[in-house]
């Protein structure tokens, strides 16, 4: 059994109507002992976890006026250790209004309704889910946390960690791994908080990384070396490798660099050998004759997964198609699928496009009502340290997706279409020499459609000083703004 303890604050609140700001489980514990102590039910009760997260009506709530709220002094509740410890667990829980659920569940079992446990109920139902996920995130946070070695001249901590957590599980984490790792010194940063670990003393802190790339690990590359060494392509199954680690843990993975080239590897002949490519190499009379009028004719590929008109399927994760109605009044094109594209398989999703998003909300345009895609369907890219950076599609490379292109324009018969720079407007023009500078702004016809040119929002993000970002950002809303008069007002948000 476990007592509930608290103060005397929480019921005051909501008798004047103002909303009860607790930040930890400890905290709730308090103003749920004080509010049920009060009698106050749930309903007239409104939980905030900040300042400025009270609705327009938090000084006007209908709550019991306060010398309505009466205070049992002969009681002392008391609730089982099961259902504390399932509160404390779905306390950690990242959903909203969590504190008002579990005050909700509180009330109710103080109520008699002791069914709020079993899965059966609603209440206990939502109440086991959170619990679940809070423990499937310690597990995950236990499985894929990766410590990365510092230099011993660094000073401590010796090795440190980077997770995102999807619920505020790090202070259990921490624990787990203070009997882990003995006396040596550690830190786990995530984006809000951190904890070091001193070989004697657990520390709590606001964060101190801004992510993984702040971490320098000499030995990084021995081990990736080793990993590649034990990769078999012939043993790979993609689908179970997705399944037994979720895709949000791979960027945060020293490996998760390396994968997705391998993979493609695998997919473009390496499984077949199962060996190492030297293993695969022999030595032998040279024919010639290409590879390629070697092979048999072959109908055009059926779909986009297949396609291998130009190299560059062989180093992406995947091809990433267009994404939207098919009924579209406006498709935009961009140049090329970026690293987060690429692994997520769906186009404008990563910092590119949130700033697209930006852009179309201020232009009063409707993501849901847009066709995006690109000029080229896979990533084309280069190692840069831990990083996969984008590199500028070649134009052959352009001209073996005009293929692909061409059958959207066919399929969704758009009567606007927004070329996304350099790249975009020669696709879309089918002209290797179109620039710019001389159409920017500017709407023209082409092959019974109009074409509107702006600049790529990577362009935006890579631009220097905050001038030219801003001018560069009014050039794109403008263009949109251009696009939506010209499609008319079905593309209107």
């Amino acid at each position: 059994m476990g007592a509930i303890a608290g103060g005397v604050s929480a019921a005051a609140s909501a008798a004047a109507g103002r909303p009860v700001l607790v930040h930890s489980f400890e905290q709730w514990r308090h103003a749920a002992r004080d509010l049920l102590a009060h009698k106050v039910p749930p309903h007239a009760v409104q939980w905030i976890s900040h300042k400025d997260d009270g609705d327009l009506f938090s000084q006007g709530a209908q709550a019991p006026a306060a010398s309505a709220v009466q205070a049992d002094s002969k009681s002392t509740m008391r609730i089982p250790r099961q259902l504390m410890d399932m509160l404390q667990s779905a306390a950690c829980c990242r959903v909203p209004n969590r504190w008002a659920f579990l005050y909700l569940v509180l009330w109710r079992w103080q109520q008699g309704e002791k069914d709020v446990l079993s899965a059966a109920d609603e209440d206990g139902a939502r109440l086991h889910a959170m619990v679940k996920a809070v423990h499937r995130e310690e597990h995950d946070m236990h499985a894929y946390i990766r410590f990365r070695e510092r230099r011993e001249d660094a000073g401590p901590p010796r090795f440190v960690a980077w997770f995102e957590p999807a619920h505020d599980v790090l202070p259990q984490v921490a624990r787990h791994f203070t009997s882990r790792m003995g006396k040596v010194s550690w830190m786990i940063a995530m984006p809000e908080a951190s904890v070091l670990w001193d070989g004697a003393t657990l520390h709590s802190t606001g964060p101190l990384m801004r992510g993984p790339e702040d971490i320098d690990d000499a030995g990084e590359a021995l081990w990736l070396t080793y990993y590649r060494s034990i990769f078999n392509p012939a043993r790979l199954n993609a689908d179970l490798m997705h399944g037994h680690i979720p895709t949000r843990f791979w960027k945060n993975l020293p490996e998760g660099a390396v994968v997705p080239e391998m993979v493609s590897q695998a997919a473009a002949g390496a499984r077949r050998v199962g060996q190492t490519h030297s293993v695969g190499q022999r030595g032998g009379t040279v024919i010639p004759i290409s590879a390629d009028k070697a092979q048999p004719q072959r109908d055009a590929p059926s779909t986009l997964d297949q396609c291998r008109r130009c190299e560059l399927w062989q180093h992406a994760t995947q091809a990433v198609g267009g994404a939207g109605p098919l009924e579209a009044r406006i498709m935009l094109v961009g140049e090329q699928p970026g690293d987060q594209e690429d692994l997520a398989g769906l186009p404008f999703v990563g910092p590119a496009g949130q700033l697209l998003d930006r852009a179309m909300a201020k232009a009063e345009l409707d993501r849901r009502t847009i066709y995006l895609t690109n000029a080229v369907k896979h990533f084309k890219w280069e190692p840069r340290g831990k990083r996969r950076m984008h590199k500028t599609p070649a134009q052959r490379e352009v001209d073996a997706c005009a293929y692909w292109l061409s059958s959207e324009l066919e399929q969704v018969r758009p009567e606007v279409v927004v070329a996304l720079g350099s790249t975009a407007l020669k696709a879309v023009t089918g002209n290797p020499n179109a620039t710019l500078k001389e159409v920017l702004g500017k709407p023209f016809m082409h092959e019974g459609r109009w074409v509107v040119v702006v600049y790529h929002p990577s362009y935006i993000l890579r631009v220097p000083g905050e001038d030219m970002k801003a001018q560069a950002f009014g050039v794109l809303v403008d263009g949109l703004r251009q696009a939506r008069a010209l499609a008319g007002p079905v593309a209107l948000a």
